[in-house]
C-alpha cells in the first residue's frame, strides 16, 4: 500500500494539470461556424444605418413586416435579405450589424456586417444622406473587428478566421442612381462622359477589392449591379409603357463587364480565385423578364410604395401595401422582396457560370471543406 500511494499522488497531479489546462483551452473562445462578413449598400445592410442620423434607413412599418420577428431591423426588405439567406445556406447565425451593441464577446466570431445603405465605390455617391458608413469607413471598421477578435482569441487564429471567412461585397449601383444620374447634370456628369466615368469606377473599385485582400479576404463573392433601369423607382420616373429606363441600362451594361475583367485580373495577379463574380444582372433579369415563370404577379409595381409603379418616394406606413409580398418581385421601389432574394441566393448557391464566375457557392464551400 505504501509503495503505491506515490503512484496514486502522482498520477493525481498529472490528472490534476491536465484538468488545468482543458479548463484553460475551453475558456477561450472558439470560431466553429465559417465567418462571413458583408461589405456594401441597402441591399445588403442589416441594421447599420438604425444607429446613424441619416435618412437611409429602414427601421419602421413597414419593414420587416414578414421577419422573424414582424417588426423593422434596418433591412430594406419585407423579411430577410441576401446575406441573411446566404448564412441560413452555409449553417451560420446571421451577422449583427457592426454598429450593433450586441456585436460583442463571442458573437464577433460569426463575422459582421459592415454594409450601410447609400454609399458606393465613390465618396461623394450619397452625400444627400449626410452620415453614412462609406466604404473607405467600413474597410477601417473591418481593421478595427480584427483587433477586437485579437484580443478575443489570439491574433493567429483572428487572422485564420478572416481568412477562411466568406466575404460579400455589394457596390456600384448607387454611383449611377444616387451620383452620376442623382440630378440633372449631376458634377460627375459633367466631369465624365459616361464611358470614362464607369472606367474611373473600375479604377477606384479595384483599389478597394485590393484593400479587401491586404486585410486577409481570401473567398471574396462580388456582384455586379442589377438591371438598374428597370426597378419600379425608375419605371416611375423615366417609362411611360414599362419599358425599362435607358441611360441606367446602358451604365450597368458598361459597368458589369469590366467588373468582371477586373476580378479576372486580379485572380490571375494573386494565381488564386479569390475573387468571385455573382452576375446580378442576370439573376435579377430571369424574374423581371419573366415574372410569371417565377411565381410573381409582377416585376414591374413594388409591394410598398406610391405612385405610379408604387415607385414614387420611401415604403412608409401611409404607403399603398400589398397583401401577399411572395406575389411581388420588389418590395419597395429599389430593393427586392425576400422571396426574390431568395431566388437570387439560389443562383448564388447552384448557379452555373453564366451566373457565378469562376464558380458557385456550393463547389467553393466544397473545395474549401478539404483544404
Amino acid at each position: 500500500m505504501d509503495e503505491k500511494n506515490p503512484r496514486i499522488v502522482s498520477s493525481i497531479m498529472i490528472f490534476v494539470c491536465m484538468l488545468i489546462i482543458w479548463c484553460n483551452i475551453i475558456a477561450v473562445p472558439q470560431a466553429e461556424a465559417r465567418a462571413f462578413f458583408v461589405f456594401g449598400d441597402s441591399l445588403v445592410d442589416n441594421g447599420n444605418n438604425n444607429y446613424l442620423a441619416t435618412t437611409a434607413r429602414a427601421d419602421s412599418y413597414p419593414y420587416g413586416i414578414d421577419s422573424p420577428a414582424h417588426r423593422a431591423s434596418g433591412r430594406f426588405s419585407n423579411g430577410l435579405n441576401i446575406p441573411d439567406i446566404i448564412s441560413e445556406k452555409i449553417g451560420s447565425e446571421p451577422t449583427l450589424p457592426y454598429l450593433s451593441p450586441e456585436l460583442d464577446g463571442e458573437r464577433l466570431l460569426v463575422g459582421a456586417n459592415f454594409a450601410s445603405a447609400g454609399i458606393g465605390i465613390l465618396n461623394d455617391t450619397g452625400i444627400q444622406f449626410i452620415n453614412i458608413i462609406r466604404i473607405t469607413a467600413q474597410l477601417q471598421y473591418f481593421r478595427q473587428y480584427q483587433q477586437r477578435v485579437s484580443a478575443l482569441i489570439g491574433e493567429e487564429q483572428a487572422q485564420n478566421l478572416v481568412k477562411q471567412a466568406l466575404v460579400l461585397i455589394t457596390l456600384g449601383g448607387n454611383d449611377f442612381v444616387n451620383n452620376y444620374y442623382l440630378v440633372p447634370f449631376s458634377a460627375r456628369s459633367r466631369q465624365f462622359a459616361l464611358p470614362d466615368y464607369v472606367v474611373f469606377l473600375i479604377s477606384e473599385y479595384r483599389k478597394i477589392l485590393v484593400n479587401l485582400y491586404e486585410l486577409g479576404a481570401r473567398r471574396v463573392l462580388v456582384t455586379g449591379t442589377g438591371p438598374l433601369g428597370c426597378v419600379p423607382a425608375e419605371l416611375a420616373m423615366h417609362s411611360r409603357n414599362g419599358e425599362c429606363a435607358v441611360d441606367l441600362q446602358r451604365a450597368v451594361n458598361l459597368f458589369n463587364p469590366q467588373l468582371t475583367q477586373l476580378l479576372t485580373q486580379l485572380n490571375t495577379e494573386i494565381g488564386s480565385d479569390v475573387f468571385i463574380y455573382a452576375n446580378a444582372f442576370e439573376m435579377h433579369l430571369d424574374f423581371v423578364g419573366n415574372p410569371e415563370a417565377y411565381g410573381f404577379v409582377t416585376s414591374k409595381i413594388a409591394c410598398c410604395g406610391q405612385g405610379a409603379y408604387n415607385g414614387i418616394g420611401l415604403c412608409t406606413p401611409a404607403s399603398n401595401l400589398c397583401p401577399n409580398r411572395d406575389l411581388y418581385a420588389f418590395w419597395d421601389p429599389f430593393h427586392p422582396s425576400e422571396r426574390a432574394n431568395r431566388l437570387i441566393v439560389d443562383k448564388f448557391m447552384i448557379g452555373s457560370i453564366e451566373y457565378m464566375n469562376p464558380m458557385n457557392l456550393s463547389t467553393i464551400l466544397a473545395l474549401d471543406s478539404r483544404t
